[in-house]
């Protein structure tokens, strides 16, 4: 079976089980994914979520963010790795979203991979979730897991990573492949020890 012939399989699979997934990171808007993809680095999604009800409460608005005092940020995100430098960032981010867009989260890979404290997977995330405009595939450590697993890549590094993928998957899919890795991950195949006799991908899995 050829690459992209497994990444169809394997997207034929688990858009059953898991139909147009999102984002793990509660939000209501854009700004407010941004934020929590920026604070979900080396982080759990579920940690952030702990988080982020009082922080969308307390800061409502891009100014609210670029306003506030960095330490104020920090203080409600101290639970977090790098809490210190993701405040920081945060308030840069909110400062350079008004001066440089008029106030509005922008909706290019360029744009916002400028933006302190976003990188490539960063901005898939709100591309992907928040505009539905996707500019390439979601890389966490699912997926640079997963996509190994499943023989779908040879690399470690997430950017060559997301190249193969969108070699092989369909532009139609790259808003939901990484969601379906990541979802696959955490029901079927974490990183530790399990079982397998359930593993919708079973005969897909060289480990098999």
């Amino acid at each position: 079976m050829t690459r992209e012939a497994k990444a169809k399989e394997i997207i034929k699979r688990l858009s059953k089980l898991y139909p147009h997934p999102t984002s793990a990171l509660k939000h209501d808007n854009p700004l407010q994914l941004l934020i929590a993809t920026i604070l979900s680095a080396q982080t759990t999604d579920k940690l952030v979520n702990t988080l982020t009800p009082d922080l969308f409460k307390k800061y409502k608005t891009v100014q609210d963010f670029a306003n506030a005092p960095a330490s104020d940020i920090d203080e409600m995100i101290k639970k977090v790795n790098f809490h210190n430098n993701k405040a920081k960032n945060i308030k840069a981010a909110a400062q350079m979203i008004i001066e440089k867009y008029g106030g509005e989260v922008p909706q290019t890979m360029e744009e916002l991979d400028a933006l302190p404290g976003v990188a490539r997977k960063t901005a898939n995330v709100v591309l992907n979730d928040a505009f539905g405009k996707p500019a390439g595939i979601v890389v966490d450590t699912h997926v640079i897991r997963l996509a190994n697993k499943l023989g779908l890549t040879t690399h470690k590094d997430p950017v060559k990573i997301e190249r193969d993928l969108m070699e092989i998957v369909p532009k139609s899919e790259w808003q939901y492949f990484g969601h379906y890795l990541t979802y696959f991950g955490r029901e079927y195949c974490p990183a530790r020890p399990h079982q397998c006799e359930d593993c919708p991908l079973k005969e897909l899995c060289p480990d098999n």
